[in-house]
């Protein structure tokens, strides 16, 4: 078997490689993830669910022949069920009620398609509202790079795993940002796909008005593209249908990109905010990067992205969800979630959710809709003859570095510090583009800064493409935080 400290190194395709060729057993692959996760996640916080004998038993038993067979995987523990397992959602009226799903989603078994065994499941903010995970119920996830700062979130258990070396791969879903500010600030490959690449079903095919996704983070644009195949297309009766891809992500790495005109944005647009010195220099140390590999490079975004309304509309629709998902649990439980069983943060929402009718609610959504389509006209399409638009578009994550743990789940402070540090992730959830944070820049002491690429409807294609060539010209997957297995 492969010493213990290589496995830690390898990502995912490197580790299912092992398997392939007989160096190593599923079973060992699971055995060693299982001894990082009990020696490091004491300090991290990031697995809250423990699923190590059930993963033995599936190492040892018939897996899948996919692609990455006996690979140690953890999953979000948020709007993702696995059969068997327990299910908190941050919250925790759930953990009281000791709540375990009885099926899988549609994720979830298309993961388990790939050979992946799942170990755990990862920390999660209550109801995934905001871009820490500070749960009440589970505590805090620690960021690797620094235990005194955030992980970022909703993925913020996964991407600390992830990061921290567990496992080389995990789950993850995105709302407002939650792959891309985690990847940001744990240093990871962190790719938000199209809006309907990936189902959400069984139940569902929408939420947040379609800004929601799934997808995973990963150390390698390798790994990321592998999972994101097996996590893609449609399901009968799926509200949202997307265009397929050409061939597969994996078959897009190293390939040439092609031509491409970039734009770059590098301060906050809204009034009243301040740019991140550390954010700003890493978009500008990137943009040089792109012109000296022969791009097309200039200042320029979607004008779109300057009206003040977007914030209202957005949180309009969150709120409304966040009452909704306190009444859909009622149900499940058999009894009405009250008010004070939640965090502050999310009885506000659910009180602004309760507050406007169908009307208010409808306005914000046929709002998005015309914002999205004038914030299309900025990028290329081909079908739609807008030759003399941009391919990409290139800007911060954050407005911040990784802040320090308490920072933003202030009852007083916490929202508006949110605001302004989530200047730049959930306008590309609205419109359903695809996004993706790559760990580009770490700033003077030491904390990852994400850099965020944004291609137009439907084209993780290119992403994948010109992640790859980054990877290559500025490699981060060999570099380790102080914590780690």
């Amino acid at each position: 078997m492969t010493a213990a400290d290589e496995l830690a190194r390898l990502d995912a395709t490197g580790q299912a490689a092992l398997v392939r060729t007989g160096e190593a057993t599923p079973l060992e692959l699971i055995d060693a993830a299982i001894a990082r996760i009990e020696a490091v996640n004491p300090t991290v916080n990031a697995v809250i669910h423990e699923r190590f004998e059930r993963a033995r038993s599936e190492a040892t038993g018939p897996l899948p022949d996919g692609p990455l067979r006996g690979v140690p995987f953890l999953l979000k523990d948020l709007h993702t069920f696995s059969a068997g397992d327990p299910h908190h959602g941050g919250t925790g009226f759930l953990k009281a009620a000791g709540w375990t799903s009885t099926r899988d989603d549609d994720i979830t078994t298309r993961l388990r398609t790939t050979g992946v065994v799942f170990v755990g499941r990862t920390n999660s903010p209550e109801l995934g509202t905001t871009i820490t995970t500070e749960p009440a119920a589970h505590g805090a996830s620690r960021n690797p790079w620094n235990t005194a700062h955030s992980t970022g979130g909703s993925s913020g258990g996964s991407a600390a795993a992830v990061a921290a070396r567990m496992v080389p791969a995990a789950h993850a879903s995105d709302g407002g940002g939650s792959i891309r500010i985690p990847a940001s600030e744990c240093g990871l490959v962190g790719l938000k796909p199209t809006r309907g690449r990936v189902p959400l079903g069984p139940d569902i095919s929408d939420s947040w008005a379609g800004s929601t996704v799934h997808g995973v983070v990963s150390r390698t644009v390798r790994d990321t593209a592998v999972l994101l195949d097996a996590m893609s297309g449609p399901v009968a009766g799926d509200f949202y249908r997307t265009a397929p891809l050409a061939g597969p992500l994996v078959n897009e790495v190293g390939r040439d990109p092609g031509r491409l005109r970039i734009g770059v944005l590098d301060h906050p647009l809204l009034p009243g905010v301040e740019a991140s010195i550390e954010c700003a220099a890493a978009v500008r140390s990137v943009a040089e990067l792109l012109d000296g590999l022969g791009y097309d490079v200039e200042h320029s975004w979607p004008e779109a992205m300057t009206e003040e309304h977007f914030i209202g509309a957005f949180t309009t629709i969150v709120a409304a969800h966040v009452a909704h998902d306190l009444t859909t649990w009622g149900r499940v439980l058999g009894r009405e979630i009250s008010d004070d069983e939640v965090e502050p943060g999310n009885a506000v929402f659910a009180s602004i959710g309760r507050s406007f009718g169908a009307v208010d609610y409808l306005d914000a959504v046929y709002w998005q809709q015309g914002w999205t389509r004038r914030m299309a006209q900025w990028w290329r399409d081909d079908a739609v003859d807008r030759a003399d638009g941009f391919d990409l578009l290139v800007s911060p994550v954050l407005n911040g570095t990784p802040p320090p743990l308490g920072h933003l789940s202030d009852p007083i402070e916490g929202l508006g510090r949110v605001t302004t540090l989530m200047q730049y992730t959930a306008q590309f959830n609205v419109t359903g583009q695809p996004a993706l944070s790559l760990p580009l820049w770490w700033s003077a002491d030491g904390l990852p800064v994400g850099v965020q690429f944004v291609a137009a409807f439907g084209r993780e294609d290119l992403l994948v493409r010109l992640a790859a060539q980054l990877e290559a010209a500025r490699p981060w997957a060999e570099r380790v935080p102080p914590v780690h297995a």
